[in-house]
């Protein structure tokens, strides 16, 4: 009776072991839902990588002051399934950029949509958009 109590404790301390890290994920609590804010930009990096893909770009205020962005997409499958590729942007891209923004006003956010300079329209993955 004793070994199948210490058996059993061990089967539940080695699934909550495994599990524990599936909740650690950080979600979108930092974004801001009811918001979307549109920006003009200069792509300077496209990073097509798990667990996000993430896109860096520049944007120039009135009097030339520059404020380096960090967006950030979906995973790479969410991303395909969307129609965005590893190859969809480049450094040098004008874009215009929908993004959720961060709560706490940095130049950080989540991509909602991006418009290239000859018109194409990349809308959010189903997942990235919410």
């Amino acid at each position: 009776m004793r070994n199948k109590l210490t058996s059993v404790l061990f089967v539940l301390v080695g699934l909550l072991t495994v599990s524990v890290p599936a909740f650690a994920h950080h979600g979108n609590a930092a974004y801001d839902f009811e918001k979307t804010i549109t920006l003009k930009g200069t792509v300077t990096q496209w990073l097509w990588a798990n667990p996000h893909c993430l896109l860096k770009f520049d944007v120039k205020d009135d009097k030339g002051n520059v404020q380096h962005w960090v967006t950030e997409a979906s995973n790479p499958v969410d991303m395909l399934h969307a129609g965005w590729s590893s190859t969809v942007l480049k450094a040098g891209d004008e874009i215009t950029i929908d993004v959720m923004p961060s709560k706490n006003g940095s130049p950080v956010g989540r991509i909602r949509g991006i418009t290239l300079s000859d018109g194409t329209v990349l809308k959010a993955s189903a997942r990235n958009a919410i």
